[in-house]
């Protein structure tokens, strides 16, 4: 980035999620609640994981991963979000807003990619009951996790170095709630047609490429089940990989919405409400689909309770 645009562009202004300002309250409330049901509820589920030893399982290990990539994924837009709803200014800094928009893209990414992770888990535990523990042995599980990380970050990185190498030389509005990459290419007075060229190719392998991962596992998947003779014994092998399926349907609605689109069909308030959902609802609500509709995780939950009220009793 050459030094006349470093010198132009000390920080951003963030626009919110709104500009009328009786909803700033209301929203602030609302917004807060989320977050502290999100970290609640993920951080709950790698607690009940690393104590529970049934849930000792490459499954869980990969859904212990997918909680805390939600913590830290919420973490990152969250704090700032609500405290930008009691703020006039909403400045964000040059550096924090590369630093959230490389940290948000990562942990993204890698979201997108482990839920690919957790369809081929499914596939190999359904279709290959015999060969499963080999082929999701606990340092395959490692680094497949370590895999995505890697290629999360390094997409994320890509993107915010061409971002922040293009001039902001008019408004430093951002329209958006954070820093993420379409408002930020509105906003730049360079050519962002290679932007927009990466944007789309990385985004697109990414995005296409795991979800052939998740079609092909899933289409296995049914293919045995629909094998199976008895009802109940399809509803009960189809019953361990429906929250998986649920949380993909979730994420790849919202994220194919958002990125895999022309510039042209760029909507400022379908975005920020697509985000909201993407950001900050769908990290509250994983832990939630993935415990309601778990038997193990539920008979995980209830024996700690029983263990707590037996040791309160005692005492």
């Amino acid at each position: 980035m050459d030094e006349s645009n470093k010198n132009m562009t000390r920080e951003f202004t963030l626009f919110g999620l709104t500009d009328i300002p009786w909803l700033q309250v209301p929203l602030l409330v609302f917004f807060l609640l989320i977050y502290i049901l999100t970290l609640l509820g993920n951080i709950g589920m790698v607690t009940l994981i690393w104590i529970s030893s049934p849930l000792h399982t490459p499954m869980y290990f990969l859904l212990g991963n997918l909680s805390c990539i939600d913590i830290c994924y919420s973490s990152v837009i969250s704090p700032k979000m609500l405290s930008n709803f009691l703020s006039k200014t909403k400045v964000i800094s040059f550096f924090g807003c590369a630093t959230q928009m490389f940290l948000f893209g990562g942990l993204g990414t890698a979201e997108i990619l482990l839920l690919a992770v957790m369809a081929y888990d499914r596939y190999s535990a359904i279709c290959k009951p015999l060969q499963y523990s080999v082929i999701m042995n606990k340092r395959v599980c490692i680094y497949l996790v370590a895999g995505v990380l890697s290629i999360g970050f390094l997409n994320s990185l890509i993107q915010t170095i061409l971002v922040f190498q293009l001039s902001y030389c008019g408004s430093h509005t951002i329209s958006h709630f954070f820093c993420d990459i379409p408002p930020l290419l509105k906003l730049s007075c360079s050519d962002t047609s290679l932007n927009e060229i990466v944007l789309f190719a990385l985004s697109g392998w990414m995005i296409v490429g795991s979800l052939l991962v998740i079609i092909v596992s899933y289409a296995y998947i049914i293919a045995m089940i629909l094998k199976i003779q008895l009802s109940h014994g399809r509803y009960r092998t189809f019953s361990t990989c429906s929250s998986h399926f649920v949380s993909v349907t979730l994420l790849y609605g919202t994220i194919l919405f958002m990125y895999l689109r022309p510039s042209s069909a760029y909507s400022l308030h379908q975005d920020r409400v697509a985000s909201v959902f993407y950001a900050v609802l769908i990290p509250m609500l994983n832990p939630l689909i993935y415990s309601l509709r778990n038997k193990e995780v539920k008979g995980a939950l209830e024996k700690c309770f029983e263990k707590y009220f037996m040791i309160n009793k005692e005492m």
